[in-house]
């Protein structure tokens, strides 16, 4: 498997999501947690596609917006905040130079890849601030006769993507932080709860039998070791700061 990621560049400071009266973005410290995930990654079996930093570009480290990788097929997607339509130059680029058929989203179409599960033959969409009807209908119409269902999920406004709150673990599990989702939302797929007041930690990468997860959660830490995962905990308080998190950071090939 490969992983495809970006390092915070210079810009990261002024990344969107920072709540005012909280810490600035540490842009060094960001790098030494970027370089420790991206060096997780490749202990559990990814070879890493690495592309450059773009100082014009403050939320570029968060490639897993710009694409949604089916296969031998990737949607490049059309971002929800203006700003960051631009980051899906280079990873369109990257994907095409790996074999990748892509399909480009179309305005007024938006959809950022944060917001999208997949279980199975199942793609779960959250439909957030930044995710429209046009961007779900999109991907249904892109999806359509390659046996993969597109359900929509309705979002609260105070949750940015679904991967906020959730998670794969595998095909037939989703780690779920309590409360934040309709029990009824992923169907007959059973859910991994955690406490909803470590929430943040709801996004997990999820590789083999090992789970990336976010330090500093112990009970879904616990809870991930007693379902029967290897867990790598690791910082991410800077890209928290710019509401980021695992899945964020990398794209699977």
């Amino acid at each position: 498997m490969r992983a495809l990621v970006r390092p915070p560049s210079l810009a990261f400071v002024d990344a969107l999501g920072q709540v005012e009266g909280h810490a600035p973005i540490d842009l060094q410290l960001a790098l030494r947690q970027h370089a420790d995930y991206a060096e997780a990654l490749g202990r559990v079996g990814c070879e890493l596609v690495a592309l450059p930093s773009d100082d014009d570009l403050p939320d570029a480290c968060f490639v897993e917006d710009t694409a949604i990788v089916l296969g031998e097929c990737a949607l490049i997607t059309r971002p929800g905040a203006p700003s960051r339509r631009p980051e899906v130059l280079a990873v369109a680029a990257a994907l095409a130079s790996h074999g990748l058929t892509l399909t480009m989203m179309e305005a007024p179409a938006t959809l950022d890849g944060g917001d999208c599960l997949r279980l199975g033959t199942t793609i779960y969409v959250g439909r957030s601030a930044r995710t429209n009807d046009l961007g779900v209908s999109f991907l249904r119409q892109m999806l359509s006769g390659h046996g993969i269902t597109v359900v929509s999920v309705p979002l609260p406004p105070e949750v940015l993507h679904l991967k906020c709150v959730c998670a794969r673990l595998d095909d037939d599990r989703v780690l779920v932080a309590e409360g934040a989702l309709p029990e009824d939302t992923f169907g007959e797929t059973a859910l991994v709860r955690i406490p909803a007041d470590e929430a943040y930690a709801a996004n997990v990468l999820a590789v083999g039998g090992a789970v990336l997860c976010a330090d500093g959660f112990p009970r879904t830490q616990e809870t991930l070791e007693s379902a029967g995962f290897r867990t790598i905990p690791l910082l991410t308080t800077e890209a928290r700061k710019a509401d980021g998190a695992l899945t964020c950071m990398s794209i699977l090939l």
